[in-house]
């Protein structure tokens, strides 16, 4: 099924795959505030649809995002001077001063990463081309990344007078480890796929014709095999576990959803298709049949 009521990216879902293309290939699918609203409606939906048991995010064309669009030249990042992003209109100041807690002042990477974090469906990139920038940022709180051979990233920022946004001093470090996502950060270099393998950042390498397949070879495993609701459980036990301070905050999260799980037809389906040596058929759906405890930590509000 695909969508056509996006003008940035590009929404097909398939037999409980959803394909999420950044399609501005004439751009290098450059990244700007139009795909950011509709990257998070893209996600929201999916989150809404229990239809969709996996999500996997690639580019158009040769590159994944070249970053962030910069045909505004001097002023790109210079909110106040622009006049074409209506999430930033208007002044954040207030009593003549930066209100630090203002909308207008937060980042628009960091708007999608938190969105992808909040996911409840598991996220798979496929990095096809050139990622830097945000376009390397973006695929930090996605579960599963893959790229092809032709891929590059870079996190660029200090050579654009910035720094690195979209939430990635907290993603990074705990993809890479602290010393690589620094090296990664002061240098600001571009590198090549093989780097990027090593230092941990993608999982695999794929020739370019193979990428997609793969991605939705590991979507299918997801798709066909397992109980949606368990999925979308692990999906935020694994992530929010991260800030953790105690394994004791794990064992309480842990229990509850062992015990509320093992009361549900799910459980009882997941054992049953074992024993009788067929294909499971789990009725329980993200939508309506979360456990009552979920969520389980306290919203995290800008200010």
């Amino acid at each position: 099924m695909a969508d056509k009521t996006y003008n940035t990216i590009l929404y097909d879902l398939d037999d409980g795959v959803l394909t999420l293309t950044l399609h501005r290939p004439e751009k290098m699918n450059a990244f700007t505030g139009e795909m950011m609203m509709e990257m998070i409606d893209a996600f929201d939906r999916a989150d809404a649809d229990d239809n969709v048991r996996a999500i996997i995010v690639t580019g158009a064309d040769r590159a994944f995002c070249a970053g962030a669009d910069l045909s505004q030249g001097a002023k790109t990042f210079d909110y106040e001077a622009r006049d074409d992003r209506p999430d930033k209109a208007g002044s954040a100041m207030k009593d003549g001063e930066i209100d630090w807690s203002d909308e207008k002042v937060r980042d628009g990477g960091g708007r999608l990463t938190l969105r992808i974090f909040e996911s409840i469906k598991p996220v798979i990139g496929a990095i096809n081309g050139a990622a830097v920038g945000v376009g390397v940022t973006m695929q930090l709180p996605m579960d599963i990344r893959i790229a092809s051979t032709k891929a590059r990233f870079g996190f660029v920022f200090a050579r654009r007078g910035i720094i690195p946004e979209a939430c990635s001093s907290y993603f990074l470090p705990r993809v890479v480890g602290i010393s690589k996502a620094l090296e990664w950060c002061y240098s600001g270099r571009v590198f090549d796929a093989q780097e990027a393998l090593d230092g941990g950042l993608v999982r695999s390498l794929h020739e370019p014709e193979d990428l997609l397949p793969e991605a939705r070879r590991i979507a299918r495993e997801i798709a066909d095999n397992t109980a949606s609701v368990s999925v979308s459980l692990t999906r935020q036990m694994m992530w929010r576990m991260l800030g953790a301070d105690h394994p004791m905050e794990a064992h309480k999260i842990d229990s509850r959803a062992i015990y509320s799980r093992g009361q549900t037809q799910d459980a009882k389906e997941g054992v049953m298709s074992f024993l009788e040596k067929r294909q499971p058929e789990y009725p329980c759906k993200p939508s309506e049949d979360m456990p009552s405890f979920y969520p389980w930590w306290e919203e995290r509000k800008y200010s």
